[in-house]
């Protein structure tokens, strides 16, 4: 059975004739807790565990394909088998850290040291939302309401493009003081920026309500736009309705939001990303949610989901349930599903906030998160703030939720340096349409870090030429010196080394 739906106040739907498929086939929860409560003995057995690990090497290293898989995404497992490893217990320390192996030798197999760096900016906190976990729903009266207009946007991109940021994810709420038409001239506008010798904004993606096949399009038009991310927030129909009244907004629909992707592909946004955010309900329920909604799409589009964001419920100003409810997840469970998400999707870009403290960033950074947020802040127009640090360090009036990382991007980028990872802004792959079947015929060659490898090393020193200070240069051009001999074509090395003296000598924005 398929489904025909209408748009929303803020996105109204003019496209006609429009057939969605059944919501209710995309996320079979019957299947999901079968497939959990089946597992639960096998996930007791090491040869069987080791068997499930051992398929998930062979298929995220391509050894078991006959062509070049046609896109990035690839469930390395099933459902029962990526049931089986959730269901292991956090107790089992062997099984748990041989887990935790797989997802490293994976992640470094297909990502190396590269950690992608963006930072979020917020244009409005006004929102209908009911979402009774967050700090920005509706019926939040202590929550102080802002749009950015032009300038104060301006100075926004400046500040974040002075501190090196050369990609964005740009949110809002969904609320008539700050409509659609208004976001669309803010993507502008922010493309538009620039300051100093390299400072622009390369790739910008977006996080914002649930678009109508119509506004998708004129989004697309924009060519601004990379990742288009909405989270379905937990993919258990029963604990949505709870945590979205249907008296207090539109995102109540469980069915209308699931169905984004949906109307996303079909208004030419086909570079996606996915969420859940954990702790609203059983986080292997979710974990399995998010596989099965990215294998829908993937089926039924030939195109899954470019990222996959794991974002842990904190705390928000006047908002008790962020802080109370029974399925808060623990550190031990947070890293075995940053874990187990990288083995069963591979080349899915994983993304990790300032939500997470710097520790855990540290830890799952070696699990297979492969995005970072750095110098983040949740309060609309707090990156020019007179007082930065203050806005950074507390949960002020018009904080979406706390930060648990409230380090600045400099501290962060040191911080990688010292622990041997090469931050990236490389933006190259999207802009020469290497992606899709072009880019897995390079990962089935085992060539990426061919390309991957020099891109971000040729961002990196930007960064140290431009912005860091002198002890990030020094363990910046240290790393630089090290990895840039990791290329293993001698061709291309010596052609990075050639673009690099070319940066050195003030070009920017060279890539292959």
């Amino acid at each position: 059975m398929a489904h025909v739906m209408a748009g929303t106040r803020w996105s109204p739907e003019t496209e006609e004739g429009l057939v969605f498929p059944n919501p209710d086939e995309i996320i079979r929860e019957d299947e999901i807790h079968a497939a959990l409560a089946n597992t639960v003995e096998a996930a007791k057995d090491p040869q069987n565990i080791r068997r499930i690990l051992q398929k998930a090497r062979e298929n995220a290293f391509l050894n078991t394909a006959q062509d070049s898989p046609q896109h990035e995404f690839i469930q390395a497992l099933s459902l029962e088998e990526t049931a089986t490893l959730l269901n292991i217990p956090i107790e089992n320390q062997e099984l748990m850290q041989e887990v935790y192996n797989t997802a490293l030798e994976i992640k470094q197999r297909i990502y190396g040291d590269r950690i992608v760096l963006f930072a979020p900016l917020y244009v409005s906190n006004f929102c209908q939302g009911s979402c009774q976990y967050c700090g920005y729903r509706g019926s939040n009266r202590e929550m102080e309401r802002s749009v950015l207009d032009e300038e104060d946007l301006k100075k926004e991109v400046r500040v974040l493009e002075q501190n090196g940021h050369k990609r964005l994810v740009v949110l809002c709420g969904e609320h008539p003081m700050y409509p659609f038409n208004q976001f669309l001239q803010d993507v502008r506008v922010i493309a538009d920026v620039k300051t100093g010798t390299s400072g622009e904004i390369r790739r910008m993606n977006v996080e914002i309500p649930p678009l109508s096949v119509s506004d998708c399009k004129r989004l697309k038009a924009t060519d601004c736009v990379g990742t288009y991310t909405i989270f379905q927030e937990t993919y258990h129909r029963e604990t949505y309705a709870q945590m979205h009244p249907r008296d207090q907004g539109t995102k109540s629909d469980y069915n209308y939001r699931l169905l984004c992707m949906d109307r996303a592909q079909m208004g030419g946004l086909d570079d996606v990303g996915l969420g859940a955010l954990f702790g609203l309900y059983d986080y292997r329920f979710e974990v399995l949610g998010l596989l099965m909604h990215a294998d829908h799409l993937e089926r039924t589009y030939r195109c899954g989901p470019h990222t996959i964001s794991v974002p842990r419920l904190q705390p928000a100003k006047n908002t008790p349930l962020s802080e109370h409810t029974d399925w808060l997840v623990n550190d031990d469970e947070f890293k075995k599903i940053v874990a187990i998400i990288r083995i069963a999707v591979p080349y899915t870009g994983m993304i990790l906030s300032t939500r997470e403290t710097p520790e855990i960033r540290r830890m799952c950074i070696r699990m297979g998160v492969s995005q970072f947020s750095a110098g983040s802040h949740t309060d609309v127009g707090s990156y020019s703030s007179s007082d930065v640090q203050e806005a950074a360090t507390e949960c002020s009036s018009k904080g979406q939720f706390s930060l648990s990382d409230t380090r600045t991007p400099a501290e962060v980028i040191k911080d990688l340096l010292r622990m041997g990872f090469v931050p990236s802004w490389c933006t190259a792959c999207y802009r020469c349409q290497r992606t899709g079947e072009q880019f897995m015929a390079i990962a089935k060659k085992g060539n990426i870090g061919d390309l991957c490898q020099p891109n971000a090393l040729l961002t990196l020193a930007e960064y140290l030429l431009d912005y860091a200070d002198d002890e990030a240069k020094e363990l910046g051009w240290a790393v630089i010196e090290r990895e840039q001999h990791r290329i293993q074509n001698p061709n291309r090395l010596a052609a990075f080394q050639r673009k690099l003296e070319r940066i050195c000598n003030g070009e920017r924005d060279l890539y292959f």
